[in-house]
């Protein structure tokens, strides 16, 4: 049978892993990053050989045999991204730097954190899924699709990844800005801060809760990181505001094209328990699709409430923290700051 032939479901790592023929490398910052360009200059992204029709192959099986559709993220619950367009560009113009240099860099920091999926304990599926997910996106989630999404963050070998291609994008637009020392220790403080409460899947062992609630905090994040290319596209590619329009802009589009087969195995995978029974630790069974939508209505929940406020005083403390000294009147910056933020009101069922 041939390797992309449509009907075929299997597939081994190394083949999950392997990357288009490049007639060029993608150079970003004086590193060799992953991906590169073909004969006519097109950025093509790394190991998609056969994942991309893999994905596609496993999410046409799903649509075929479940009355589920694909899960799908509600367009209305997903923010616009804080700080705005309009917002940057003028935080760029008064000359107050340090608030853009450490959302890129945060944004950096944590696509790097994307490594930890190939560290993902995932328990034997069949003790929590009761039907077969032979030639499923489920059945390669440790047969290569964490370890390529874990390359695809973080790098591999001599080869850079997001966070390096994010580190030269703010290089680029920013001519090599001074890096804060402590933003790495800010973004793990906030993270340590972030608990969520009681157990959202008491009924299921811990490990079955760490991987679906895992899979479905990850597919939210790589969603809601639309609204952050769309941002870093504009700001970036502005000649007013950004040294290197559009060569920081283009690696904003790099890395956005790399990100839709994230989203894509995801939202299969997760599909394809939807589509399923589980089998909670006393031997119970429950409905997939009840487990996964709940999953993802609480994970939503959360991060929309801790997003706005939270994301709005790091900005605050930030421009007050950076700013003295560049412009006569900090509060009146902030105030002008916050007239441009993007309205934006959260779904009355997330709001709570």
């Amino acid at each position: 049978m041939s390797a992309l032939h449509p009907s075929r479901l299997e597939f081994k790592p190394e083949e999950l892993l392997a990357s288009p023929k490049l007639d060029a490398p993608l150079i970003a910052g004086g590193v060799r990053c992953h991906g590169g360009f073909d004969a006519d200059g097109r950025y093509v992204s790394p190991r998609t050989l056969w994942r991309n029709p893999a994905v596609k192959a496993w999410q046409e099986q799903h649509l075929a045999t479940s009355p589920h559709p694909l899960v799908e993220i509600p367009k209305d619950a997903i923010p616009p991204h804080l700080p705005s367009v309009a917002q940057a560009k003028l935080l760029l113009k008064e000359g107050v730097r340090e608030p853009m240099v450490r959302t890129l860099t945060e944004i950096a920091i944590i696509e790097g954190f994307g490594a930890t999926i190939r560290e993902l304990p995932v328990p034997p599926l069949s003790s929590f899924i009761r039907e077969d997910v032979t030639g499923t996106a489920l059945s390669h989630l440790t047969g290569g699709l964490f370890e390529a999404h874990a390359r695809d963050e973080a790098g591999w070998g001599d080869e850079g990844g997001h966070k390096q291609m994010w580190e030269a994008a703010r290089d680029l637009a920013l001519s090599n800005p001074k890096v804060p020392g402590d933003i790495l220790m800010a973004i793990m403080g906030r993270r340590g801060g972030n608990a969520r409460g009681g157990r959202a899947l008491p009924q299921f062992k811990e490990e079955v809760e760490r991987v679906l609630g895992f899979m479905t905090n990850v597919l939210i994040i790589e969603i809601f990181a639309a609204s952050t290319f769309r941002w870093a596209e504009e700001v970036l590619s502005d000649p007013e505001v950004s040294d290197a329009p559009k060569e920081a802009a283009d690696m904003v589009r790099h890395i956005r094209a790399d990100e839709s087969p994230h989203v894509e195995y995801l939202r299969t995978a997760l599909s394809e328990v939807s589509a399923r029974t589980l089998i909670a630790e006393d031997g119970s069974t429950h409905s997939g699709h009840e487990i996964v939508q709940g999953l993802i209505n609480r994970t939503l929940g959360f991060m929309i409430r801790q997003r706005g406020a939270d994301r709005r005083q790091q900005l605050h403390a930030s421009i007050r923290a950076s700013a003295n000294g560049i412009v006569k009147d900090v509060e009146d910056l902030i105030q002008r700051f916050d007239a441009l933020e993007t309205p934006w009101q959260p779904p009355a069922r997330f709001a709570a």
